[in-house]
C-alpha cells in the first residue's frame, strides 16, 4: 500500500487538537472555549486566544457531533402565531437573549391560528431534536401543548396561558392591566365605556374582558357594551368597533384588548366621521412598537415584552436542568402609558 503525503502548501485540516496546540492550551480547554455553554468557565483572554486561532485555521465546531455526545442539541423551538405582529418581536428578542446567556440558539416558526399546522410545526421541531419549546400560540385548552408534553419536551408558554396549569407560563397581569385602562377612563369622567374583547378561546381575551367587567362594576357602571373580535388584527378591530357602536350608541370611550384592535377602532371612527379623542377616547393594550407615532398617539397598557421573553427563557432553562419542576405562572407587571387618544370628558 502506498502512503500519501500532503504536497507543499496544501492546507492542513483544522482539528480541535491543532487549535489547542497553536493556542498553547490543553485540548479540553480549547473545547470549552469553543463551546458557548462552557466558555464562561475559563478566562476571557484564553477564550479570545482560542477562538482567534480557530478562525485563523478555518475551524468549525461540529454541533451535530457535540449533540450526539451530550444528548443536547442546544436548540430551542419558538412558535409564534404571527411573525408580522409587532408585539412578538421584542418577546422574541428577550427569549433569544435569555437563551444565548447559556449557549442556546432558537429555531423560530410561525404557527398561525390553525391547530393542525401548529401541531405539524411542533412535531417537526421535535424531530430536529430541540431541547425545549416556547409557545406563544396556546389556547385556553391547547392540543399543541398536549403533543409537547406527550413527547416529554420541556415547554414554556409565553404571553398566553391555558386554563389548567399544565406548563410554566409567563404572561402579563391581564386583569390588572385592563383595570388600569378602565380606571383611567373613569377618572377622565367617562361613564359610557365599551370594550373590544379578544377571542374567548384565548386567555388574553377572557382575562382582559374580566378586568374590564371588574373595573366597571367597581365604578358602578354598566359593562354590557362588549364586542368580541374574531382575531387580533386591525381589520377585525374595525369590524368589532362597528358592531359595538351599532349596539351601544352614545359611547364616549373604548377600552380595547389589544393595540391592533384599537387601531382598527381608529379606522372605524374615521369612517363614521368621528374623531379620537374628540368624540370617543380609545385605550389599547400592549404598547407595541410605533403606537406612539400614530395619530393620535395611542394611550395603552404597556407590557414589558422583552423582559417577558427573558423570563420565559429562564423558566425553560430551569426546566431543562430539572424536568420535574412544578409548573407555575409568572405574572409580568403592567403600566398605563397615557398619550393623546384619551381626554377629559367635557
Amino acid at each position: 500500500m502506498k502512503s500519501m503525503t500532503l504536497a507543499a502548501g496544501t492546507p492542513r485540516t483544522a482539528t480541535l487538537q491543532s487549535i489547542a496546540e497553536a493556542a498553547g492550551v490543553h485540548r479540553s480547554t480549547a473545547a470549552r472555549a469553543l463551546d458557548p455553554a462552557q466558555a464562561h468557565r475559563i478566562s476571557p483572554e484564553v477564550v479570545d486566544k482560542v477562538r482567534a486561532e480557530a478562525l485563523r485555521q478555518g475551524y468549525r465546531r461540529d454541533a451535530i457531533a457535540a449533540s450526539l455526545r451530550t444528548g443536547r442539541s442546544r436548540l430551542v423551538g419558538v412558535v409564534l402565531p404571527d411573525l408580522a405582529n409587532p408585539v412578538f418581536a421584542p418577546i422574541l428578542d428577550g427569549v433569544g437573549a435569555g437563551l444565548a446567556e447559556e449557549g442556546y440558539s432558537m429555531l423560530v416558526a410561525e404557527g398561525g391560528a390553525d391547530e393542525k399546522r401548529q401541531i405539524a410545526i411542533v412535531e417537526e421541531l421535535i424531530a430536529r431534536r430541540v431541547d425545549g419549546l416556547v409557545l406563544a400560540t396556546v389556547r385556553r385548552a391547547d392540543p399543541v401543548l398536549t403533543v409537547c408534553l406527550g413527547a416529554g419536551i420541556p415547554t414554556v408558554l409565553v404571553n398566553r396561558a391555558e386554563d389548567d396549569l399544565r406548563a410554566a407560563s409567563v404572561v402579563s397581569d391581564d386583569i390588572g392591566g385592563m383595570r388600569l385602562a378602565v380606571e383611567h377612563l373613569v377618572a377622565l369622567g367617562h361613564r359610557r365605556i365599551g370594550h373590544l374583547a379578544g377571542s374567548e378561546a384565548l386567555s388574553t381575551g377572557v382575562l382582559r374582558r374580566r378586568g374590564f367587567e371588574v373595573a366597571m362594576a367597581a365604578a358602578g357602571l354598566d359593562a354590557s357594551a362588549v364586542s368580541v373580535a374574531a382575531a387580533y388584527s386591525r381589520g377585525e378591530g374595525q369590524a368589532a368597533t362597528a358592531a359595538l357602536l351599532d349596539k351601544a350608541p352614545g359611547l364616549t370611550a373604548i377600552a380595547a384588548s389589544n393595540d391592533l384592535l384599537a387601531l382598527g377602532a381608529y379606522q372605524e371612527l374615521k369612517r363614521r366621521g368621528l374623531s379620537c379623542p374628540g368624540d370617543i377616547s380609545v385605550v389599547g393594550y400592549n404598547d407595541m412598537p410605533l403606537v406612539d407615532m400614530v395619530a393620535p398617539p395611542l394611550t395603552t397598557v404597556r407590557i414589558a415584552h422583552a423582559e417577558m421573553g427573558q423570563a420565559a427563557a429562564r423558566q425553560l432553562l430551569e426546566r431543562l436542568a430539572d424536568p420535574d419542576m412544578t409548573a407555575c405562572v409568572k405574572l409580568m407587571p403592567v403600566e398605563l402609558i397615557v398619550r393623546a387618544s384619551t381626554r377629559v370628558l367635557a
